[in-house]
C-alpha cells in the first residue's frame, strides 16, 4: 500500500514539474523591433594589443559609430575584471556620429591577457560584447653592478 501512496505522489509531482515547465511563448507578447533604432556598429569589436612593455600605456579605445536614426545611450560599460577598467561617452550619440569607448588595461600584470567588456545600451543590440587581448612583457631588471673588491696589495 506505502508503494501503491508513493508511485502515486510520484507521479502526480512529475506531471505537475511537466507542466510548469510549459513554454510561456505562446502567451507571451514579444515587442515589435524598432525599424528607427540607434545602433552602434563598431570598426573594431576586438583589439590586439600585441607584445607590449611592463607598466606601458595600457589605454585603447573602441571606435564606433551611430548607424541608427535615434540616438544612441550608453547606459554603463563593464570590464569583466578590476585589471580592464572601460570609459564610455556620457552624452547620446546622435545618428551618424561616432564615439568611443575608452579601455584601460593594467601593464603591471606579467603575461598574456583576453579581457572583455561588456556594454548595455538603447541600441538594437542592448548588451554588446567586446574584448582585449595581448601579452605583457616581464618587467625589465636592473643591471647587476659589479661588487668585486680589489685583491689586497696589487
Amino acid at each position: 500500500m506505502k508503494k501503491n501512496i508513493l508511485s502515486f505522489a510520484a507521479a502526480i509531482f512529475t506531471a505537475f514539474v511537466v507542466n510548469a515547465q510549459a513554454p510561456a511563448a505562446s502567451t507571451a507578447t514579444v515587442a515589435p523591433e524598432n525599424p528607427n533604432a540607434p545602433d552602434a556598429v563598431y570598426v573594431n569589436e576586438v583589439l590586439d594589443y600585441g607584445t607590449i612593455e611592463y607598466d606601458a600605456d595600457g589605454t585603447r579605445e573602441f571606435k564606433f559609430k551611430n548607424t541608427g536614426k535615434e540616438p544612441l545611450i550608453i547606459y554603463s560599460a563593464t570590464g569583466s575584471c578590476g585589471c580592464t577598467v572601460p570609459t564610455a561617452p556620457k552624452e547620446p550619440i546622435k545618428p551618424g556620429e561616432t564615439g568611443s569607448i575608452k579601455v584601460h588595461y593594467d601593464t603591471k600584470r606579467v603575461g598574456s591577457f583576453e579581457k572583455t567588456i561588456t556594454v548595455a545600451s538603447n541600441g538594437k543590440t542592448a548588451s554588446k560584447t567586446l574584448k582585449i587581448k595581448g601579452t605583457v612583457k616581464a618587467a625589465a631588471t636592473p643591471a647587476a653592478t659589479s661588487t668585486v673588491s680589489p685583491t689586497p696589495g696589487h
